[in-house]
Parts: C-alpha cells; structure tokens; sequence
C-alpha cells in the first residue's frame, strides 16, 4: 500500500519504518530540513535502540522515502497519517496549531479519496476537527475518512512496540477506511479493536492516565514504607502477583518524566475540566509525581548537609532509559536545585554528553560513571541505564570523598551497599528504615476504644 506519514518524530519515524519494513512503500513528510537531511542519510534524529541500523537499510534499499512538502507526496499515497507534536500549552491542554496547519494543507490539496488517520495524541473530538478543516478547505468536493489510530510506542524498545503491537485501535464508522486500515495492519498480527473517534482518543488518555497513577500510587506507598518499616519491593511483588493488579509498573522511584506521561495527564484533566468534571485522582497522581523528586533532595541534605560546595555525582540524565529524551525528567529538578544550593554537578548519562536547551548548562560531563563519582559527595541514581546496574563496589568507594550513595531506582541490594562502607538510600526499602509506629501507643489508643 502507499502510505505517507506527515512528522518524522518520534512517532512518525518508528511507524514509518515499522510499514516500510513490511513491504508498503512509504513516504515521511518532514519540514524541518536538518532533520530531514540526517534521516535521508540514513541516521535517526533521536536515539531508540535499533532504529538507525533499521532505517539505514530502508534508504539504501529505497523503501523509504523522504519530502519536505505534503504536496509532493498526497496523489501518490492511498492513506495520510498525521503523526506531528502536540506539545503541551502553559494551560496544560495540546497545541493542535500542528495537525491543524496539516489538516488545512490536506484539504487543499486532495483530488481523490483518501483515508486520513490521526496518530497524533490529540484531545477527544479532534478527529472531528481534522474533517471539519479539510471540508472547509477543499477546492472542490472530494470524499475521504477520517480515523483515529493511537500510538502505544514506549520510548526505548518504540521500534519493538511497532512491530509488535499489543493492539491495534482504529476509531472511526466508515466500514470502507476501516477496512483499508486493517488491511495496512493485517502484516503486525495484533489485535484489532473498532470504535468510535472519540472512544479510540480517549483509550489513549485513559490508559497512559492509568499507567501514570499506577507510578505515582507505588511511590505513595513506597513513601509510607520508608515510615513503618516495610519495604516496598516486598510489596509490590505481593501485589504485583494479583492477576487483576499486575507487576508492571509497579517500581517505586523517583517519578515519571517523557513526552507522554506529563503531557497527557495534563491534558486529560483540562479535557475534564471542559466538561465540567473534576478529576481529582488525576489531579492527585500529578501532584505525587511533582513532589517525588524532592525526596532525593531530602535524602541528600540528610546525609551532606548543606549542599553549598558539595560535588554531587548524578548518574542518569535521560527520563528512563535506553532514550536521549529528557523533557519533564528527574534529572532536570534535581540537578537544578543542587546547582542554585552552590553544588557542583558531575553527570554522566551513556548517551546525553553535553547541555541540552537550556538543561544542564552549568554541569560537568564525564566520560564514566566512575569518572564522576571521583571525589563527590554524594552519586545519585537517577536513571537505570545497564551500564549502572553492574559496579565495582571497592573502586567506587575509594575514588568518592564520602561514600554516600542515593539509589532513585532501587537497582541495588541494600545489604550489599551497606556491607561495601557506603551511606546507602533507597526509595521505600528497608535500607531507609526509621524508627516507625509506636505500636505500643496505637494498641493503647484502640484499647480506650472499646
């Protein structure tokens, strides 16, 4: 089939390999000529593992071609995908200006039938937006589709996740681009659920929304462990093994970051918010996550003291990993909170070697995790890159000035930790063990009950 997909980001791009790979002949619309330049060399403008070895191959071969312009590719193609960033606004809703600018150059450019789908994360009643503007901006009348297909790629195995999609949403009523889509997908073997537009874009809200309190929930009880002395990995494997809870994402932490979490969880409670409806647990589950990395903050103070010329080691700069994304990152607080203290930040991250926008402007990048703890303070582990989950316990503790050691991913064995000399935090486990309860007192306040 011919397909084009509009934005070469991160959605754009992996879904475009993922179709190319199967045999359609594709072509990514990307207006920004530097970017455009390095894919059409064969090189991903992001790092996720497998791309570049995945899209080098497609160019070589010509099964994936590249245009700076809609124009070039519309007659050529049977179905347009939108894939362009919807980034959050100050208001926390999604800028559409994007898929509406999209929107309104299809319009005036389609002569035939064609199938629109909206793999852009957008606010429920976007689709009915997108046909609205292309109605309005035909030249003459010319039937097409509309149909919501959201994305479910996780950042560092995306590429995976297009291969092998858990499933497959496709919102929309006409039986006729429902077909051509499921035909596109028929390769992928995954299952196929049909609904409406605006039940398949809430699917995507509702289940990163979802996902996200199932995070911020763990964190709550990891910061209630730390306080009765229970360890939250004991917990969460307890829990984990209810089949109607599940293990997964179930890690305390330090919080979630990335492009989807933040953002959708904003957005969907300013879609609420639309319609009158307060999202309170929404509301609750970002409120825990904004706090979260303060408890780092905390345990550093607790153990250095003041952080005013303290040389802190930071491990991790990426908001998970495998990826080079740092937007809503830990990282990022954290670093800048040590910094506006006077402390000096040493970070080493396997991928992000150098200031990012406006991040990490006053931080010392090394070459090694090692080469940053040499003479700090303090490491913090802020992202559980491989690299970090094998160390030389004896190196480490003599290159540092005092062994502490912040553990924000729970990666580490507390007893190991405590045996090799270090001052060892962790986020609700047993290593962080105050002294809890009196449960005397509480068995004495019930007995008055009675």
């Amino acid at each position: 089939m011919r397909v084009s997909v509009v934005g070469a980001g991160y959605v754009g791009l992996v879904t475009a390999v993922a179709f190319a790979e199967v045999g359609n002949e594709v072509y990514v619309v990307e207006k920004n000529i530097d970017k455009l330049k390095k894919i059409e060399n064969g090189k991903s403008p992001f790092f996720e593992p497998g791309l570049d070895d995945a899209l080098y191959n497609l160019v070589k071969e010509q099964r994936l071609l590249f245009h700076r312009d809609l124009n070039e590719t519309i007659h050529n193609a049977e179905i347009i995908f939108i894939a362009v960033g919807t980034p959050p606004l100050p208001s926390g809703e999604a800028d559409l200006s994007n898929l509406i600018r999209v929107s309104t150059q299809v319009g005036k450019l389609m002569r035939d039938y064609k199938v629109i789908v909206v793999k852009s994360t957008a606010p429920v009643g976007t689709c009915d937006l997108v046909r609205k503007i292309i109605k309005e901006n035909q030249k003459s009348p010319c039937d097409f589709d509309v149909v919501s297909n959201p994305e479910f790629l996780r950042e560092g195995t995306a590429l995976e996740d297009a291969r092998n999609p858990s499933r497959i949403i496709l919102g929309c009523s006409s039986k006729k681009a429902v077909d051509i889509i499921k035909e596109l997908y028929e390769p992928f073997n995954a299952p196929v659920i049909i609904t409406d537009s605006r039940s398949s874009e809430m699917i995507k809200y509702a289940s990163n929304a979802f996902l996200a309190t199932k995070i911020s929930f763990i964190n709550e009880i990891a910061n209630i462990c730390e306080k009765v002395g229970a360890d939250v990995d004991q917990v969460a494997r307890g829990m984990g093994l209810d089949r109607r809870i599940g293990p997964d994402f179930l890690r305390a932490g330090i919080g979630y970051g990335g492009s989807c979490f933040p953002k959708d969880t904003k957005a969907l409670i300013q879609i609420a918010g639309h319609v009158a409806h307060d999202f309170k647990l929404l509301r609750a589950v970002v409120e825990v996550n904004n706090l979260q990395w303060k408890k780092v903050i905390e345990k550093l103070k607790m153990t250095v003291g003041k952080l005013k010329d303290k040389t802190i080691a930071v491990w991790g700069l990426s908001f998970k990993p495998n990826t080079d994304d740092i937007r809503e990152a830990p990282s990022i607080e954290i670093i800048n909170t040590i910094i506006n203290s006077g402390g000096v930040v040493k970070a080493y991250d396997p991928v992000i070697n150098k200031q990012v926008g406006d991040n990490f402007k006053d931080v010392i990048f090394c070459n090694s995790h090692y080469e940053a703890a040499s003479g700090a303070d303090a490491v913090i582990l802020i992202t559980e890159w491989d690299v970090f989950r094998k160390i030389d316990l004896k190196l480490l503790y003599s290159i540092m000035r005092k062994p502490v050691f912040i553990d924000g991913r729970n990666i580490y064995q507390p007893r190991e930790m405590i045996s090799a000399g270090f001052t060892y935090l962790c986020i609700g486990r047993l290593a962080n063990l105050e002294s809890g309860p009196n449960m005397e007192n509480i068995y004495d306040i019930n007995r008055g009950m009675l």
